[in-house]
């Protein structure tokens, strides 16, 4: 496929674009920084700091499919809120209708009803870009014409090792034998471009962990 995928230089995104270059697809990386990326054969790099919705159209057009693995700056986490409502409208104006994005796990349940936000077990540094991740969620959700899906990584999301051994929920949040909520961003990155080649599940929140 032909995947734009925003967020390039970060954490998740470097591992997505590892996972999606050897798997052969074509990727147009996009950082802020391109300087930070090596373009290949199969990897096109391209600046785009995501302010306008019409540049980045421009970036977008002509894929089958577009990965956002923005990370907001710290000090201001609603900014993924701006972020993605400017994707959607990048979408809209580039006539591309697929959507997939690196979530997060604070909206996800704990127990029925009750989300990790909620349970009051979420460290209190967390709290900003959880809170941002659920808004931009809805954001999403409010959306038409668009096949998005929300990837949301267990609680602890850090680089790894890849295993590609891992289960895949909806709304919950996956924890392991002891109660530790895990993925490595490594096997993160087979669970977003497996769903990208299957596509299936349109407009919905899909949960990673161990």
């Amino acid at each position: 496929m032909n995947v734009v995928l925003f967020g390039a230089t970060g954490k998740s995104g470097s591992r997505i674009l590892n996972e999606l270059a050897e798997r052969g697809h074509q990727v147009t990386a996009v950082a802020r920084d391109p300087s930070k990326l090596a373009g290949s054969a199969a990897v096109k790099v391209v600046q785009d700091d995501l302010r306008d919705p019409r540049h980045t159209a421009e970036v977008m057009r002509g894929a089958d499919a577009v990965i956002s693995a923005y990370a907001p700056p710290a000090d201001d986490t609603d900014a993924l809120i701006g972020v993605t409502e400017r994707q959607l409208q990048a979408l809209a104006l580039a006539g591309v209708k697929r959507l997939l994005v690196v979530g997060g796990a604070g909206g996800l349940e704990v127990a029925p009803g009750v989300s990790l936000i909620e349970s009051g077990h979420l460290p209190q540094e967390w709290m900003p870009i959880a809170t941002s991740h659920v808004k931009a969620l809805a954001v999403l959700r409010q959306s038409e014409g668009i096949d998005w899906t929300y990837l949301a990584p267990a609680a602890y999301f850090e680089p790894g090792t890849r295993t590609g051994k891992f289960r895949t929920g909806s709304d919950e949040l996956i924890s392991g034998e002891g109660g530790e909520s895990r993925i490595s961003m490594e096997d993160y990155a087979i669970a977003m471009v497996d769903e990208l080649e299957s596509g299936a599940h349109l407009r919905q929140r899909v949960s990673v962990g161990y």
